[in-house]
């Protein structure tokens, strides 16, 4: 790299954000399709289009810090999604109980990296006129209520898949 292109800090900072959002919203999009039938159908399809809206507004967030868009890392983050599909689960054909498990695993763990960098933007917002206090605040509040409904998600579908006492295999999973 150039001086005049080196990424700063705050370049790869968000960049990185950025990649993950990406793969985190391919996960919620495709953990909603997986479960368009089930009880918790409607709520998998708004966590995606939440997770959808955050990425968006990560991008816009970017454009108003003059941080350019590594278009190549946003495929890294789709790319490592779709990699993640092929984690061995038990099952070569058809979804394993225990996939819905480990993907509410992975989207917890990316909305509480999602939490932090907003809460990171907000440390700096009082200082930085180019970002919106209330909009990060309004951000990071709407990533902790999605950590507690994967939250309570997660604890609901260890009981199904886990074999508990008296229990060798796990029932059938009726979605996340």
């Amino acid at each position: 790299m150039t001086p005049r292109t080196q990424a700063t800090p705050l370049d790869v900072y968000l960049n990185d954000h950025l990649t993950g959002a990406y793969g985190g919203a391919a996960l919620a999009r495709r953990m909603a399709d997986a479960h368009a039938a089930g009880s918790r159908a409607a709520d998998l399809r708004t966590l995606a289009e939440q997770v959808a809206e955050d990425r968006d507004e990560l991008v816009r967030i970017m454009a108003g810090l003059g941080v350019p868009v590594r278009h190549y890392r946003t495929w890294l983050g789709v790319a490592a999604e779709r990699f993640g599909r092929l984690k061995p689960n038990g099952t070569l054909l058809r979804r394993a109980p225990l996939s819905d498990l480990v993907e509410l695993e992975a989207m917890r763990t990316g909305v509480e990296g999602k939490a932090a960098l907003w809460h990171a933007l907000r440390a700096v917002a009082d200082q930085d006129p180019r970002l919106e206090p209330a909009a990060l605040d309004r951000l990071e509040r709407r990533a902790a209520d999605q950590a507690a409904t994967l939250d309570g998600w997660h604890r609901s579908v260890s009981a199904e898949v886990l074999p508990g006492p008296g229990r060798s295999h796990p029932r059938r999973v009726t979605g996340p």
